[in-house]
């Protein structure tokens, strides 16, 4: 498999490296966010609310202070400097410089992009990328999209920029960025700008670059980089990091030099604050000089953030183009032919790269999902900055933080320093990283870029993001919740793809995870009977009760955490027999994680977990009298125990059983299956026939099944929902196939009902385990009721179908995944340009909650790029 773009990946250097001592070819990427306000790093509020104490309103004319947001752009891996686009159509109320959204008070559902934009291309050393957005040439309706989706209830569905009528008759400009490098630090831009509408149009385009502000936070006077113009068509940077580099300009479409216009990246502290700016050009200086004709730009035509200004005017259908190029010097050659050239050339690199990744006899649709999938997620790379510790503290030239902060959000994670690149759910509704999504997007970009992949799961585990006392950050908003234990199974995953060679990135990781672990039994297992809490554990909503808030003196024992520790002792297990091979004095360790997989699956069959009636797992809870009642909830609470299954050798029982200890017989009370002939012993949570008894719910069409995946909660719930009465309070749960009508959670409380990829991927993979353990011999009831025996090979085939007949144009024409939007379903302009959901309807499959490129859906790009074992059969 070698072509130009692996031979550019294949030098990203060893997973404890930092992108800065890797491959020159990772220097500048897709790192900037397409927002960055409203984060938790820029929110400075005494109440800690993040969204409220930065606006999109406050964006144009606010520095930030831990990062940059831009439209379609790019930066250095540092993110000193950045590029980005400007958009004016003449109508808006301001430059369209970032995308717009709602915040998560504002929405009837939560936070949400209200826009339209597109990754439609990309490679792992950024040398070819493609972004695509959709611009009205209408005024844009901020205004209507935020009062909309304020008078609406939870029952009502959001209410969406294409609903407003902006786009009608195709009044709108297509605009797309493509972006492909000479050299890792020569970057040619081509900007094409499409007017779809039925009368010529005129859009302002400002290819933008600026600065970050890293100046403004300190008292000490430090050198102050700088935008200049440094003759013809070409703006001179000058950054002592960087070194000297210039943007420059092609002519537009009518043979027009751009005209050049500056400003500082400074806060415009009198519009905001009514008090005097350290400049009288800051950052909205480009937004008032175009929009309202301000003298806010410097005649002198320099400063820390500057623009080319374009007017281009465009006849009907038309498609007219920009070119630019950012690098080292200025070349007067860089344009015409030598331009066209490196495009064409990167382009059929990525092209040949995607093709090698593509398994023989996938369909041309499935090639494209795939492409789709796996270049949302190399945009989704992202610049992450963020010291905790100066975060409490407050810089020197600012104003303090109020004093409740040193008590709140992130308080106990002082060491946490990160100036990293990560891969992010998205580069909107998620500028920041969740544990556990990092570990499924490890998995999915182990096949474009095993290193980088490996590098995310390391980087975790890192000092400057791990606890002292060995906690893994859950993600932003409150770094000690905790997300499932999936970083172990994920490295065993990437370690597999990538030829199952890296025992040094196994061991780093292993090393850190033990550590985890034993922060999860010391902290998580309330009274030492090894049934642990773990609260929401990612799973918004999926119970009547707010799992990380109880009543006081409650507890409650979770199938879920319990299931998730098992399969992280496994998964533990299993790397360390991989590393006892070249290491023996790892032995011990197959034989702790095997005593502490007997230890927690015995404490599931024989305590109250298990519902021998039903066949199912539920949550316990206890109340402080020592009572206790089960939530009798059929949902993938119930589930996860099933993946708590590994094929282990009889050489591992045979080492317990040498010890003569107590726990040696353990074991047998959770034997899957044995094989003879190959010694392997199958031992899983779910044994004794409980396996048997789970899946004909999961397999139920009425129930789990749906026929696009599998359902967070049984559709079994629409005709029997569940309640339990408790001193004081009442909790309840239905089955809701959308979005949730609670905010137990905030906005985005959506886990009763929808698909969502992960646990869909999870039972995917283990019904691919089922069968190579079982074989051929056993087979199943598939759907449940139907009469059809099926191996567990098949099933997984069958599921894997389902799952991405989400994004394959059915006998119909649709999509299932644009679910009632006829114009993303049949325009030409939009209907193959895929929006990656954060989850799906789970009847109809429309997608749901996050739009853009939401990361873990990227697994469907990995179910393709390695089919499951019934597709290779």
């Amino acid at each position: 498999m070698s072509n130009a773009e692996r031979e550019r990946v294949a030098s990203f250097g060893r997973p404890e490296d930092g992108l800065l001592d890797a491959s020159p070819w990772y220097r500048w990427g897709p790192y900037l966010s397409e927002r960055a306000w409203g984060t938790v790093r820029e929110d400075y509020s005494g109440d800690g609310t993040a969204w409220e104490a930065f606006p999109h309103d406050h964006a144009r004319s606010r520095a930030y202070r831990w990062s940059e947001d831009g439209l379609g752009g790019i930066c250095d891996a540092e993110q000193r400097l950045c590029f980005g686009l400007g958009l004016w159509n003449g109508e808006d109320p301001i430059l369209k410089e970032r995308i717009f959204g709602l915040t998560g008070n504002e929405g009837n559902h939560g936070e949400d992009a209200k826009e339209y934009w597109w990754y439609l291309d990309a490679v792992p050393s950024h040398a070819w990328m493609r972004w695509r957005y959709h611009y009205p040439q209408r005024a844009f309706p901020y205004e209507q999209l935020v009062s909309e989706n304020r008078r609406r209830s939870r029952e009502e569905p959001e209410f969406e920029l294409l609903d407003t009528g902006a786009f009608d008759e195709d009044r709108y400009w297509i605009v797309e960025a493509d972006y492909a490098k000479a050299d890792p630090d020569d970057l040619r831009i081509r900007v094409r700008l499409t007017n779809t509408g039925p009368e010529a149009a005129t859009l302002h385009v400002l290819p933008t670059v600026w600065f970050r502000n890293t100046w403004s936070w300190s008292s000490e006077d430090g050198p102050r980089p700088r935008l200049a113009a440094a003759g013809g068509a070409t703006i001179g940077i000058e950054h002592e990091g960087l070194g000297p580099m210039v943007l420059q300009a092609a002519p537009g479409p009518d043979g027009a030099t751009p005209r050049q216009v500056y400003c500082d990246n400074e806060t415009n502290a009198e519009r905001l604050f009514g008090s005097p700016s350290v400049t009288p050009f800051p950052k909205d200086g480009i937004n008032d000089h175009v929009v309202h004709g301000a003298g806010t730009v410097n005649p002198e035509r320099e400063g820390t953030k500057a623009a080319f200004w374009y007017q281009v005017t465009a006849q009907p259908g038309e498609t007219v183009s920009l070119s630019l190029r950012l690098a080292p010097d200025a070349d007067p050659s860089a344009f015409g032919p030598t331009f066209e050239k490196v495009l064409r050339q990167r382009r059929a690199e990525a092209d040949a790269f995607y093709a090698d990744l593509t398994p023989p006899g996938t369909t041309d649709e499935d090639a494209m999902i795939m492409r789709q999938g796996f270049a949302g997620m190399i945009w989704g790379k992202q610049f992450y900055n963020y010291d905790v510790a100066q975060w409490l503290k407050g810089d020197p030239a600012q104003p303090a933080p109020p004093p409740g902060r040193q008590h709140g959000r992130n308080a106990g994670w002082r060491h946490l320093d990160a100036s990293d690149i990560m891969s992010m759910p998205d580069p909107w509704e998620y500028p920041w990283f969740a544990a556990w999504d990092s570990a499924f997007h490890a998995v999915a970009l182990a096949h474009l870029d095993p290193a980088f992949a490996k590098y995310q799961l390391v980087l975790l585990c890192r000092e400057w993001f791990q606890h002292p006392n060995g906690a893994i950050p859950a993600y932003e908003w409150a770094f000690e919740d905790l997300n499932p234990p999936v970083q172990a199974w994920a490295a065993l995953q990437v370690y597999e793809i990538d030829g199952r060679r890296d025992l040094q990135f196994l061991t780093r990781v292993f090393s850190k995870l033990v550590l985890n672990f034993t922060w999860w039994v010391n902290r998580e297992d309330a009274d030492g009977r090894n049934l642990f809490q773990g609260g929401f554990l990612g799973l918004d909503n999926i119970g009547p009760i707010d799992r990380s808030h109880l009543p006081p003196g409650y507890r409650l024992e979770q199938s879920d955490a319990t299931a998730w520790m098992a399969f992280y002792c496994l998964n533990l297990l299993e790397m360390a027999r991989e590393l006892a091979r070249h290491n023996p004095a790892l032995d011990d360790l197959v034989v702790k994680f095997l005593e502490h997989f007997a230890l927690i699956s015995e404490a599931m069959r024989t305590n109250d977990l298990w519902d021998e009636h039903d066949g199912f797992y539920y949550d316990m809870l206890r109340a402080p009298d020592g009572s206790s009642t089960p939530l009798r909830v059929r949902s993938m609470v119930g589930v996860i125990p099933l993946f708590a299954s590994k094929a282990l050798r009889q050489e591992d029982f045979d080492r317990v059983r040498r010890l003569s200890k107590g726990f040696a017989e353990m074991p047998a009370h959770h034997v899957l299956s044995r094989d003879g002939d190959t010694g392997l012993v199958a031992v899983g949570v779910a044994a004794h026939g409980r396996a048997r008894r789970i899946l004909p719910h999961l397999f139920d069409e009425d129930s789990f099944l749906s026929p696009y995946g599998l359902r967070a909660l049984s559709r079994w719930h629409a005709e029997h929902p569940f309640s339990v009465e408790l001193p004081g309070w009442t909790a309840s749960v239905t089955y809701e196939p959308a979005e949730s009508t609670t905010g137990m959670f905030g906005g985005n409380s959506n886990w009763r009902g929808p698909l969502w990829m992960p646990l869909n991927y999870l039972v995917l993979r283990t019904l691919e385990d089922y069968h190579a353990n079982l074989g051929d011999a056993v087979k199943m009831e598939y759907p449940t009721g139907s009469g059809r025996q099926c191996t567990a090979g098949e099933i997984a085939e069958d599921l894997r179908q389902r799952m991405l007949s989400l994004y394959r144009r059915g006998p119909d024409g649709r999509r299932p995944a644009f679910g009632w939007v006829d114009r993303l379903q049949h325009d030409p302009n939009w209907r193959d340009n895929l929006l990656f959901y954060e989850y799906f309807h789970a009847d109809n499959g429309a997608g749901l909650g996050a739009m853009h490129q939401t990361g873990w859906t990227g697994l469907l790009a990995e179910l393709i790029a390695r089919p499951s074992i019934g597709a290779q059969r």
